[in-house]
């Protein structure tokens, strides 16, 4: 059984510096609180079929393939080669122009765990509202990158420097 988790968030900066950070395919580490590197694998930089493979700071990684790609709008990747107890993942990234200066930035993924009933009920208790959490902080970090240029690391700016860009 598949799970659907999305999360949304609006921020004070432009659609398209949004864009400029979130196009770069080979560079989510930028913005990634949990990513140390994520060199492309397959010799394609950006757009459809582009793969990166995301090493996380715990040592652990898997592969994003673009399988879906809207220049200026978004994609959608399949996971791969992941050690999470998952039969399948896709992930997908999007920005939207609210007004010249302000946009919504969506998230969402679609997994199914293994296990059975066991790893519904496991994706649906922890899985799920734990992603809504990266989700949020990995759409901080790419707002606050975007309008700052600086690294965000293992850790978010604090929450006074992340409220002067939020919209909400």
């Amino acid at each position: 059984m598949s799970h659907h988790i999305e999360q949304t968030i609006k921020v004070k900066v432009p659609a398209a510096k949004i864009w400029q950070v979130m196009g770069d395919f080979s560079s989510v580490e930028k913005f990634a609180t949990t990513i140390k590197t994520s060199p492309i694998v397959n010799g394609i930089n950006s757009g459809l079929g582009a793969k990166r493979l995301c090493t996380f700071n715990d040592g652990s990684s898997l592969v994003e393939e673009i399988i879906e790609f809207q220049e200026g709008q978004g994609f959608r990747m399949e996971l791969s080669e992941f050690s999470l107890p998952l039969k399948n993942m896709y992930a997908e990234m999007r920005v939207k122009e609210i007004d010249a200066n302000s946009s919504e930035l969506y998230m969402s993924s679609d997994f199914v765990v293994k296990a059975g009933p066991l790893g519904w009920l496991m994706g649906f208790l922890v899985m799920g509202p734990m992603m809504k959490g990266v989700f949020k902080k990995l759409m901080s970090g790419l707002a606050y990158h975007a309008v700052t240029g600086e690294r965000i690391g293992e850790k978010l700016p604090p929450n006074e420097e992340l409220a002067k860009i939020m919209l909400n």
